[in-house]
């Protein structure tokens, strides 16, 4: 069902005011993007790679700007983590979650378009046809759904008996793939009423993708990945390492395909002999999520360590040195605090303390009786430099009451307000006592 994105709870609200503070932005010395609070599900790159989005386990998308190295907008809206996301060919973008839920998003709007609803379970997976009027989602309600763009009641694929993992179009846009835990893989013709090609496989399957050529790569629970033909032909397998497949990217040239696993690396696949090229070998956590530029070359991988990386995928080395991210609950010493619960929804994008670096938006240490945007070796827009605020609690207070349009205009960032004066008091006391460390 499509239906208006209702109003979200203050506290989903909160990161993206907080980041009027100063836009979304980083330092440009690394290619990692930073500032995500959980482990990076998902990634979409767009045609033309100006632009990434990626979705989390801590239930935020993030649309990032891959020229200048930085997060342009956090997208709040679902309440648990983002599975899958995809960029429309006209600049929107699809996000789904393990609310079961699927998000419509325009380009700088705060709230969603529209959000579809239907589905009963996590939705792992989302992809879009080659003419962008349909956008096809799967689902561990077993499901697959196909969604049309324009409105209306969407269409639904069943007959998988477990999670549906994985879907995929066909490039001529005449079939959709799906992949499940039931290990099938299964070719839907989308044309009329007939059955799908139904493929036996010898594991349970995580992910699928399918080359310009019309070839399918399908991940298995056996750390493989399977090579098939457009009608469903078995033609090769590689083995990709000892733990899952669980994300599969191929190049827009056709030449490689990339595998990420539980294991910690990434497997490069020659396309065209079936062999293994090289591993990308990161800090050793799981990778849950890879894509390639339009390149062909180069390749971003989401990890459980909270970081999105760059790597060459030709000579199989980071396009930057390795960066590790700190586990553990940043707010486990402010248990019980209200203004810390408020504060939560925006961990993902600050940090706190004078030691810990910069994410999405700046570290908020020493924040009070600073000027706005002057905290050194962060790179604030030039709409900020010229305002004339210093952050106090009566100031910080007041763009959370008046929103960050009015109380920072020219700031990027969409409106956002804290209606309840309780909140807004118990996350400026919170503030004053825990960046002050």
């Amino acid at each position: 069902m499509l239906r208006p994105r209702k109003q979200t709870r203050a506290a989903f609200r909160i990161c993206a005011a907080l980041l009027a503070l100063s836009p979304l932005a980083m330092a440009p010395a690394f290619a990692q993007l930073r500032g995500h609070g959980g482990p990076v599900r998902a990634l979409a790159i767009s045609s033309d790679g100006q632009t990434a989005i990626s979705g989390s386990f801590d239930s935020t998308a993030i649309r990032w700007s891959l020229a200048r190295n930085a997060a342009e907008q956090v997208l709040r809206f679902h309440d648990d983590a983002v599975n899958a996301v995809v960029l429309f060919k006209d600049g929107r973008a699809a996000t789904a979650g393990a609310d079961g839920r699927i998000a419509i998003w325009t380009a700088g709007n705060a709230e969603p378009d529209a959000v579809l609803e239907g589905h009963t379970a996590p939705i792992a997976a989302l992809a879009v046809s080659p003419d962008g009027t349909t956008l096809a989602s799967a689902s561990w309600d077993q499901t697959v759904r196909l969604w049309p763009l324009a409105g209306g009641a969407p269409r639904v694929l069943d007959g998988h008996t477990q999670n549906v993992n994985g879907v995929a179009f066909a490039p001529d846009g005449r079939t959709l793939v799906s992949v499940s835990y039931d290990q099938s893989l299964r070719i839907w013709p989308l044309a009329g009423s007939v059955s799908p090609v139904v493929v036996g496989m010898p594991v349970p399957l995580n992910a699928v993708a399918i080359g310009s050529d019309g070839e399918i790569a399908a991940g298995g629970a056996d750390g493989k990945l399977y090579f098939l033909s457009r009608d469903g032909a078995r033609s090769g397998e590689v083995a990709a390492g000892p733990r899952p497949v669980i994300s599969i990217a191929i190049s827009p040239d056709g030449a490689l395909a990339a595998a990420a696993g539980i294991g910690g690396t990434v497997a490069v696949i020659d396309r065209k002999t079936h062999e293994l090229a090289r591993t990308l070998v990161g800090p050793g956590l799981p990778v849950w999520s890879v894509a390639f530029l339009p390149d062909s070359r180069t390749l971003l991988t989401g990890g459980a360590d909270n970081i999105i990386r760059r790597w060459n995928a030709v000579t199989g080395e980071p396009v930057d040195p390795l960066l590790l991210e700190k586990e553990g609950d940043p707010l486990a010493a402010y248990a019980g605090d209200r203004g810390a619960d408020v504060f939560r929804a925006c961990v993902a994008c600050h940090t706190l303390g004078a030691e810990q670096a910069n994410r999405a938006g700046p570290t908020l240490a020493n924040l009070f009786g600073r000027r706005i945007a002057t905290l050194p070796g962060y790179n604030f827009s030039e709409a900020l430099k010229r305002l004339d605020i210093v952050w106090t609690p009566e100031t910080v207070s007041k763009l959370f009451e008046i929103g960050p349009a009015l109380y920072t205009p020219g700031t990027k960032m969409p409106e956002q307000r804290i209606g309840s004066e309780q909140d807004r008091a118990a996350l400026v006391q919170f503030l004053e006592r825990a960046t002050r460390r």
